[in-house]
């Protein structure tokens, strides 16, 4: 079994890297919330039944008391969280928050949903990671890092949804809220439908726009961190950034193929983040 830094080293090894700069003790949480979100979002993902997706976030839900209440946690995560994270005080609330969030894809994946429950998917899934993410770090300023937490996981995550627009319809889901898609007529009919009509370049455009402005608003607040704390959010940020102007670049019609980043795009952002 991959320990939690390796998990974060095969699956984002820039970011591994960024996070080497911090002291072992905050390394190893910010590791260990980063395996948590992974599994709990492998869970809602994947193809197992779906009273087996329930019995597993149900238990995990049961293995947050053991770790707050019992602290007697029963599986590995669990155990990282209690030794790694416990320490920087993150609220259980908040653990339960995406939790929540991961519900919202069962026992039916998410297909566009009402703004107030886009809006908790958004939370749980991406503002509640970077929340913790930055207690992790020991940033001050509450209110601003609140504010970053905010702005950044959310043009992080609408970044993602406008690139997986295709894979995720194939699969039945579809993160476009559904006031954005009344405005340009495509309720009521099916993803693939929806991804298909000429009218999907402008709702993907409007959903654009919301990720500029937190783009805009978390670029401004993400320099109140020190450059160590803030080397990691940087890093995503500049990965998130590079991905939305290239999809806007080329057009919001064109949704494949999906884009990615060549190594070399990695290796200068990493380059940015270390030396600028």
């Amino acid at each position: 079994m991959l320990s939690v830094g390796d998990l974060v080293k095969k699956s984002h090894p820039a970011l591994f890297w960024c996070m080497r700069s911090l002291p072992k003790v905050k390394r190893e949480a910010l590791f260990t919330l980063f395996a948590f979100c992974r599994h709990i979002d492998n869970i809602a993902r994947s193809d197992m039944p779906v009273a087996e997706k329930k019995e597993l976030i149900k238990a995990w839900y049961e293995e947050l008391v053991n770790i707050y209440d019992k602290h007697v946690p029963a599986t590995n995560i669990g155990r990282k969280i209690y030794k790694n994270c416990l320490r920087f005080n993150l609220p259980r609330k908040k653990l339960e928050e995406i939790l929540a969030s991961a519900t919202l894809n069962i026992p039916k994946p998410l297909c566009a949903p009402k703004r107030i429950i886009f809006e908790q998917y958004i939370n749980g899934a991406a503002v509640v990671p970077f929340e913790l993410a930055l207690q992790i770090m020991d940033a001050k300023n509450s209110a601003a890092t609140e504010e970053l937490a905010k702005n950044l996981g959310r043009a992080v995550l609408l970044t993602l949804i406008l690139r997986d627009v295709k894979d995720d319809a194939k699969g039945g889901r579809l993160y476009m809220p559904e006031d954005i898609l009344k405005r340009t007529n495509l309720e009521n009919i099916k993803p693939m439908q929806i991804i298909e009509s000429p009218d999907f370049a402008l709702a993907r455009e409007l959903l654009a726009g919301e990720a500029e402005l937190a783009f805009m608003k978390a670029e401004r607040l993400i320099r109140i961190l020190q450059s160590r704390s803030a080397m990691s959010l940087r890093y995503i940020e500049n990965v998130s950034q590079y991905l939305f102007a290239f999809m806007k670049k080329r057009g919001w019609e064109i949704i494949s193929p999906k884009p990615k980043l060549h190594i070399s795009a990695y290796l200068l952002i990493l380059w940015r983040v270390l030396f600028k």
